[in-house]
């Protein structure tokens, strides 16, 4: 039973606000971890939209001011779930102040803010994480495990697409609290922050680090109206990109990433073909991993030709990734699930001392990737990703 309480103050309230506020209420019924979360004080810049949210979660206190929110004795634990351009402010500030720290992906608006968010959770020492929270879902946890056991062989290539279709209408705005991922200043960059550094993280994850892009990007609306200025503006961010990319392992990869593809509401996909075997997998029908078998591990020989094939493994066992926390085998878990296992891993991280991946270093080097794919976009050449 959890013995230590961990008091929240989540900072922004929208999607993110209350995929992190379910997890932080349902962790200690399926985890068994030192802590217990109590969900002390919410912070937004509205009083009543914020006083509303925090009823309906259970917050006890409200604050619309993050410094305030940070400045508090009764938070340990700062959750900053607003747009990116205020993501590096409040981690350094929560940090100096001994808080630990966990964000919203990506990491910062750019790799210079990311590398100063790292920084300071160093120089503290506190706990920190990026949620990815893909990297819990547990058909990509048992690829990591095929990849980990061997199963796949000499990696050749990874294939990643993200896409969406919500931005279409030339009549949205920019900016604002709902449309703030449409603004340059805001969100720092478009599909290429959003949605591609997830399918980055995952490709390191799974097939390690990328050392060289090749890019394009584009945007479809050049200028929309501001929902704050009311003005047509430039747009700033990018619509779609898509990229080549080498990895250190000597494998090639190719992502594509659009909110322009029409009848795609969220559609996340990866492949990685090895030597040995494949895997694929696709969020829309997340359940499921699908894995081809060329070579068995444990014999070395091929996979006799009548039974070679790809296979579809439902991911809902007992032994499968996770899943022993959740339900009987066969019934299956959904997206909020994964914000739970990525918290359970964090607390269980702070508890042994081992800490859950990815923290602000890892996110650091996603965020490297994102920089230099935008900036082989605009320079139209093959770009070199620091490593860190």
């Amino acid at each position: 039973m959890a013995t230590k309480e961990i008091r929240v103050g989540l900072i922004g309230y929208g999607f993110m606000g209350k995929a992190h506020s379910n997890a932080y209420r349902k962790v200690n019924q399926f985890f068994d971890v030192d802590y217990r979360p109590v969900l002390k004080c919410l912070c937004a810049r509205t009083p009543e939209k914020a006083g509303a949210f925090a009823q309906r979660w259970g917050y006890e206190f409200v604050e619309t001011d993050w410094r305030k929110l940070i400045a508090r004795d009764d938070i340990d634990l700062v959750d900053i779930a607003v747009p990116n351009n205020l993501h590096k402010d409040i981690a350094v500030a929560a940090a100096a102040r001994g808080k630990w720290v966990v964000c919203e992906k990506p990491l910062a608006m750019n790799a210079e803010q990311g590398r100063l968010m790292v920084e300071a959770v160093q120089k503290a020492g506190v706990p920190n994480m990026v949620w990815f929270n893909y990297r819990r879902v547990p058909a990509i946890a048992l690829a990591r495990q095929i990849i980990d056991e061997g199963r796949i062989g000499r990696a050749f290539h990874y294939r990643a697409t993200y896409l969406q279709d919500w931005t279409i209408n030339a009549n949205l705005q920019q900016g604002g609290q709902t449309l703030w991922r449409l603004d340059a200043a805001a969100a720092g960059s478009g599909v290429t922050g959003d949605l591609l550094a997830h399918s980055i993280d995952t490709a390191m994850w799974l097939n390690g680090p990328i050392t060289e892009v090749a890019a394009a990007t584009e945007t479809f609306v050049k200028e929309r109206t501001h929902a704050e200025s009311g003005k047509m503006q430039p747009v700033g961010i990018d619509d779609a990109c898509m990229f080549l990319a080498r990895f250190e392992n000597g494998s090639m990869g190719t992502f594509e990433s659009t909110r322009y593809a029409r009848g795609r509401k969220n559609s996340n996909t990866f492949e990685l073909n090895g030597s040995d075997g494949s895997v694929h997998f696709n969020l829309e029908d997340p359940q499921w991993l699908d894995f081809f078998e060329y070579a068995q591990k444990q014999s070395g020989m091929k996979v006799e030709d009548h039974l070679a094939g790809w296979r579809r493994i439902h991911v809902t066992n007992t032994e499968h990734p996770y899943m022993d926390h959740w339900w009987v085998p066969g019934c299956t878990i959904g997206y909020e699930h994964t914000f739970i296992n990525a918290l359970a891993d964090f607390l269980k991280g702070v508890q042994t001392g081992q800490a859950a991946q990815p923290d602000f270093q890892s996110a650091l080097r996603t965020q490297y990737v994102c920089d230099t794919v935008l900036k082989a976009a605009r320079n139209h050449t093959w770009e070199q990703v620091p490593q860190v």
